[in-house]
């Protein structure tokens, strides 16, 4: 049945509706001679609503007259049709049959490269890697070497520790596993001194093996041994350690910023216009030419690639551009609202900064008025662990 359809299809078909009396006969005879007939629809009992194919229509023509029956065409379908349809229109359907052919034929270059992995690792830098070796949106791909590009990856980036490039439609995606940087692993067997992280005050000395060679009070930089890997003892001698301790230390985040007493800000009114183009590999069409109609804007760009499917992507992007209007206003603030604006701003900053807000112990800002500014400096003094441990080396 489905066959006969789809055949039916090719060779093209006709809808009818059938009216007369005698209905039952006129589809008896139809069947007797072979002649095919589907999507029957009996909307009275004096009509019938079928189809059937271009070749019968002229059998059933006397068949009617048989039964005394009224046949109307009510529409033609099939390929037949069409293409008679688009008879007429020849630029179209060889316009439309090249493009179909260009399509096909961009398919086997690759239009988009993608790197996936990548955390810490500027993806820009492994795409400069991969172009350098040939994988460039528009070569072909076949001759895309996946092999040399995946050495070079490996060969240049040690923080890298595998690579591999697949290539769907045409679509490359060049996938990454970064190395995890492996601290040194000091066990407890190991004689190891304990240094400072950082620059800071000593609050807090615990020592609970190693000799202390710092006190409370002392000021330490980066890099400080604080607690050596050694003890002397009056009989024993000096003997390396696996020093252990606590260390606590006043350390310092600061961060400055400087607000105007008068200001020019700027602020979006809501107002926006919207220009696309259409980028074919290097070649820009624009379709609205002139200046923005606003005086003062901000421009947002966004480009789309065209894709057919999820990986057949093609040399086409579209490209909007979002012009939103600004416009600008003139804040005059007193030296108090200056202050604790720059306050805020720099204390914001230097929060950042800090792993836990818990720790700060205490807060010193340092105040520059000027006859056109405000200038605040915002330190945060922490009391934290400073201390980290040094494999002794022989």
């Amino acid at each position: 049945m489905y066959i006969k359809r789809l055949l039916g299809y090719i060779s093209g078909y006709i809808c009818i509706s059938v009216e007369g009396y005698y209905i039952e006969r006129f589809i008896n005879i139809c069947m007797n001679k072979k002649i095919f007939l589907w999507n029957m629809n009996r909307e009275r009992d004096t009509i019938l609503k079928c189809r059937i194919y271009i070749h019968d229509f002229s059998k059933i023509r006397n068949i009617a007259k048989q039964t005394q029956c009224r046949i109307k065409i009510e529409g033609k379908k099939g390929l037949p049709f069409v293409l008679n349809k688009y008879k007429k229109r020849k630029f179209f359907a060889i316009s439309f049959l090249i493009v179909i052919a260009l399509i096909v034929f961009s398919t086997n270059f690759v239009w988009e490269i993608e790197v996936t992995g990548s955390e810490n690792i500027d993806k820009n830098e492994i795409l400069q890697i991969a172009n350098g070796e040939g994988l460039n949106i528009g070569v072909l791909k076949n001759n895309v070497d996946e092999k040399k590009i995946i050495d070079k990856i490996r060969l240049e980036r040690q923080d890298i520790s595998w690579a591999a490039i697949e290539i769907n439609g045409t679509k490359a995606n060049i996938k990454i596993v970064e190395a995890e940087e492996k601290p040194e692993i000091i066990n407890e067997e190991d004689y190891c001194n304990i240094v400072a992280t950082k620059e800071g005050i000593i609050e807090k000395v615990n020592a609970v093996n190693g000799t202390p060679l710092v006190k409370e009070g002392d000021l330490v930089t980066k890099g400080t041994i604080l607690v050596a890997g050694w003890l002397e003892g009056k009989y024993t001698g000096m003997r390396y350690v696996h020093a252990n301790a606590e260390i606590q230390a006043k350390t310092w985040y600061t961060s400055s910023e400087k607000v105007y007493l008068n200001m020019e800000e700027e602020e979006r009114t809501g107002n926006c216009e919207t220009e696309y183009s259409v980028k074919i590999n290097n070649f820009k069409i624009n379709f609205k030419k002139g200046v923005p109609k606003f005086e003062f804007y901000d421009t947002i760009t966004e480009s789309n690639k065209i894709k057919i499917f999820s990986d057949i992507y093609l040399p086409i992007e579209i490209e909007k551009r979002s012009n939103y209007e600004i416009r600008k206003i003139q804040n005059n603030y007193t030296i108090e609202e200056a202050k604790n604006i720059a306050i805020q701003k720099a204390r914001d900053k230097v929060y950042e900064q800090i792993e836990n807000k818990e720790n700060i112990i205490n807060e010193i800002i340092k105040t520059t008025e000027d006859a056109d500014f405000v200038e605040v400096e915002v330190t945060e003094e922490v009391l934290e662990d400073i201390g980290t441990k040094e494999k002794l080396v022989f």
